[in-house]
């Protein structure tokens, strides 16, 4: 364990085995479609790799980058979109696949930036769930891990840009972030 880490929260095992469950869930619901996959960069990047190769589906990929938090530990409240997508949405099923849905807003952003581009249909697939940090009412459709109001880091996730590397994801220890 990294000894910024309080402890482990999520194991690489059980991240590996919710992520094959992910896949086959949309396997099945975008069967006979091929769905644009969004990864909102960077923290989703692991979790978007592994839950696409769990995947048995024709796809096109996509990313974009949409923060609100920088290199602070609170998040500013107003998410902004800092990488647009490549490619065109107008009229296709999007799967957005996004490392945590915290207050609700990047998602709620989100949600209205492919309604606003014309997607056919947006199907949200989160790794992790904080629903007591929620400030406005936006749920994932498919939700890994629901988890408290710690704050995490490892794969994909950090703090600063350090622990995106860790195969797990643990709690950062306090010390760390409010110095």
């Amino acid at each position: 364990m990294h000894p910024d880490c309080e402890r482990i929260l999520l194991s690489e095992q059980e991240i590996a085995a919710r992520v094959q469950e992910a896949g086959a869930w949309l396997d099945e619901k975008f069967a006979g479609t091929v769905p644009v996959a969004v990864c909102n960069l960077k923290g989703s990047a692991v979790f978007f790799a592994d839950v696409l190769r769990a995947t048995h589906l024709d796809m096109e990929m996509d990313f974009m980058a949409v923060s609100s938090y920088g290199a602070n530990a609170v998040s500013s409240g107003k998410p902004f979109v800092k990488r647009d997508l490549f490619s065109s949405v107008e009229g296709r099923d999007v799967l957005l696949v996004e490392d945590i849905v915290d207050t609700g807003r990047t998602l709620v952003t989100l949600r209205q930036f492919f309604k606003e581009r014309g997607a056919r249909s947006v199907t949200v697939v989160a790794l992790l769930d904080k629903p007591a940090r929620r400030v406005v009412d936006a749920n994932a459709d498919f939700i890994c891990f629901s988890v408290e109001d710690e704050f995490l880091v490892g794969y994909g996730l950090d703090y600063a840009e350090k622990y995106r590397n860790l195969p797990y994801i643990g709690i950062l220890k306090r010390s760390v972030y409010e110095k």
